[in-house]
């Protein structure tokens, strides 16, 4: 799957249109995705993506960097063997289609804040 274009409150992945936040995986993609704390990324938030066993998970926060990935999520990521990149959301679509060709790779985009 790759990130044709972003802009704030909307992605388009693969020619279809989001408008809520996601998750994109190499063969689909979670639409709606919503953490149990709102702005802040928790272990159960991602459960989903620890199970596909990634080798980099790309958080995008927000165009302002709203969202933020709690510590005790980025200990349980380390503990995986997964990677963390958490960058604005802007930021972190070029980077998952940078990578996406030559990694496994999973990318949770907040599409606001």
């Amino acid at each position: 799957m790759k990130i044709d274009s972003y802009r704030r409150g909307q992605i388009t992945i693969s020619g279809r249109g989001y408008t809520s936040d996601v998750i994109v995986f190499p063969h689909c993609v979670k639409d709606d995705w919503w953490r149990k704390r709102g702005h802040r990324v928790c272990p159960e938030d991602i459960e989903e993506v620890i199970q596909e066993k990634p080798e980099i998970l790309v958080v995008g926060t927000g165009d302002e960097e709203g969202m933020k990935v709690s510590p005790e999520t980025q200990h349980y990521l380390t503990e995986q063997g997964i990677e963390l990149v958490a960058q604005a959301t802007g930021e972190a679509c070029q980077t998952y289609n940078q990578l996406c060709s030559s990694h496994k790779v999973i990318a949770a985009l907040h599409l606001t804040c």
